[in-house]
């Protein structure tokens, strides 16, 4: 009786496994597409910020205060720390995915690319709407990358991978974190202004919004099976 009983059970898991599996590589094409836009619209809403200059996302405050300090590209220094803080991943037993590195990449190869193809702003009437628009791009590309399901950014990682290890909260975690980087970026000449504050409070709300917009549909040959994956407590940045 008992070993009907287990291989029922690894039968039924084997069942959900195989239909989980054809659920994701079903809809492995879209996925792709969606990692890979979303972290070059990711590059492009930082360049419209930087562009903005009323203040940048936390990250990027860092970004640029060691571009000024270095004479580096604010997409290579991105670069550089994306590299540096997967390296944090190993003590924190973190594992990344296909998403987690082309995140330390894409994002600040698009960067540059947009701050070399992007004109000088120098008026308000251009700066402020420069500044909404990047907000909602990034809140748009921030969903297109988490919904695709390919791992969590680099910078997310070790933000539960500090929650993992500490027992503290994420938001505690994520709070603590920030703050160190944009008093760091700042004192470095990163741009902190009220965009940094209006990101801070609307890309929560903007990345759920595209998150429900751009999640992969359920599998369509009516198996009630629901993709894995899908981050719950995602810290909404790569």
């Amino acid at each position: 009786m008992h070993q009907a009983t287990t291989t029922t059970g690894g039968h039924v898991l084997s069942t959900q496994g195989r239909l989980t599996q054809r659920l994701t590589q079903g809809h492995l094409p879209r996925r792709l597409a969606q990692l890979y836009l979303g972290l070059a619209l990711y590059g492009v809403s930082s360049a419209l910020l930087v562009e903005a200059g009323l203040g940048l996302e936390p990250w990027n405050v860092l970004h640029q205060g060691l571009a000024e300090l270095t004479g580096l590209t604010i997409g290579v220094v991105s670069i550089i720390i994306g590299a540096a803080v997967l390296l944090l991943w190993i003590p924190l037993r973190q594992r990344p995915g296909l998403g987690t590195v082309s995140n330390v990449f894409v994002v600040g190869i698009a960067l540059d690319g947009a701050l070399a193809l992007l004109p000088e702003a120098h008026s308000l009437a251009v700066r402020i709407p420069l500044l909404v628009a990047g907000i909602v791009l990034n809140g748009a590309a921030t969903g297109l990358y988490i919904a695709a399901r390919f791992g969590p950014g680099p910078r997310d990682g070790l933000m539960t991978g500090l929650h993992q290890r500490t027992g503290r909260s994420i938001r505690l975690m994520r709070t603590a974190v920030e703050i160190a980087v944009v008093v760091t970026g700042f004192a470095l000449g990163g741009t902190v202004g009220v965009g940094t504050l209006l990101y801070a409070v609307s890309i929560g709300p903007l990345a759920q919004l595209f998150l429900r917009v751009f999640a992969v549909p359920p599998a369509s040959d009516g198996s009630t099976v629901v993709a894995t994956g899908q981050p719950r407590r995602a810290i909404l940045r790569p």
